[in-house]
């Protein structure tokens, strides 16, 4: 005779610390989203630190997701990672964008090179769009390219996680005050659970523009909890020398 033990439907996950009270989030139906998490913000000869922006604050993410991603996919999460990637050519970015990007008449914009030159900014395909080193973004991962603040703009963001069967969005990455929190008020208007791991994030503005981030999420959009939180709520997963096949 022989067995094999059957799977059980996994528990919902209590994500303890959230704010305005503790949540529980169905693995199943949840999607992990970084965001930005690449080369021309966050390496030392991308796009922002060539134009003095730093990327201390840009970098901050990048231990608590070397934990937390491993054991959210260990778990059976899904990982998505929103990142800019637009046009070579900018047809698609309109002035005002484009103006932010560039600054003054002789700053480096959007799809430019920069003194060091490793290729158009934020252009899809270039290094500078890249999810830095030190992330991994595994096979089971899905990437989508963004060319506004929201990821949901113009794009198929919205399209790839119904698809999933996704209702609730976990939100990691930079900036907290920009990219993460325009997509995750889109996200919130189009009906999806949200949850921003402010450990997860980060930003270089002044503290008080988080803080106020934090606020709105937890009055109107969703959830502010932790990284920490959430990787203490996974379950053990074990590993597959330790299933057995029973026969008698």
């Amino acid at each position: 005779m022989s067995f094999v033990r059957k799977a059980r439907k996994p528990r919902p996950l209590l994500i303890a610390d959230a704010a305005p009270q503790a949540v529980e989030i169905d693995l199943a139906r949840t999607a992990l989203l970084v965001v930005d998490m690449q080369n021309d913000f966050c390496h030392a000869e991308g796009w922002f630190a060539q134009k003095g922006l730093g990327t201390q604050a840009a970098r901050k993410p990048i231990p608590v997701l070397q934990a937390l991603l491993p054991a959210w996919r260990d778990a059976g999460g899904a990982v998505m990672w929103l990142n800019w990637g637009i046009r070579a050519d900018k047809r698609n970015l309109a002035p005002t964008v484009q103006f932010k990007g560039k600054r003054t008449a002789d700053g480096v914009g959007y799809a430019e090179h920069s003194p060091i030159d490793h290729g158009p900014s934020l252009v899809q395909g270039s290094w500078g769009a890249q999810v830095v080193d030190e992330l991994s973004v595994a096979r089971s991962d899905i990437s989508v390219h963004k060319h506004r603040l929201s990821g949901f703009w113009d794009n198929e963001l919205d399209t790839l996680l119904r698809q999933q069967g996704i209702t609730t969005l976990l939100f990691t990455g930079i900036n907290t005050d920009r990219c993460v929190f325009s997509t995750l008020q889109d996200a919130n208007f189009l009906g999806y659970d949200c949850v921003l791991l402010k450990d997860a994030c980060s930003t270089p503005s002044p503290a008080y523009v988080t803080k106020g981030v934090l606020y709105i999420v937890q009055l109107l959009h969703g959830f502010v909890a932790s990284a920490a939180s959430l990787l203490g709520a996974l379950p053990v997963v074990a590993s597959p020398s330790s299933s057995r096949t029973k026969e008698s």
